[in-house]
């Protein structure tokens, strides 16, 4: 449980972001969306050297994504949550940014 969601958007949408040049790692999450139900949101960490900012992003992925894919929101972050396996705990960021399309 909780892995479900996951399986349906953010496979394809990682690789593709993790492949942009200046990205070290991305997490995809579904956050709820007053207008779409559901916003695809990146959770991104840049390599140190590298500058891109959220619509460097998305005008990266727009030709590699179908529309319903491309993130309405990248979220910058230094050092996502982890268990102790190290994988992202996308249910920890879930909860974090639950609140982020409600803060316009």
């Amino acid at each position: 449980m909780g892995r479900g969601k996951d399986l349906v958007i953010t496979g394809e949408g990682e690789i593709q972001i993790d492949a942009i040049e200046g990205i070290a790692e991305s997490a995809v999450i579904d956050v709820l969306h007053p207008d779409f139900g559901e916003g695809v949101t990146s959770v991104v960490v840049k390599r140190p050297t590298r500058k891109i900012d959220e619509q460097g992003i998305v005008k990266a992925l727009d030709n590699r994504l179908a529309k319903f894919m491309l993130p309405k929101k990248v979220i910058f972050v230094d050092d996502p949550p982890r268990n102790t396996m190290g994988k992202v705990l996308k249910n920890a960021l879930r909860q974090q940014y639950e609140r982020i399309y409600s803060q316009r």
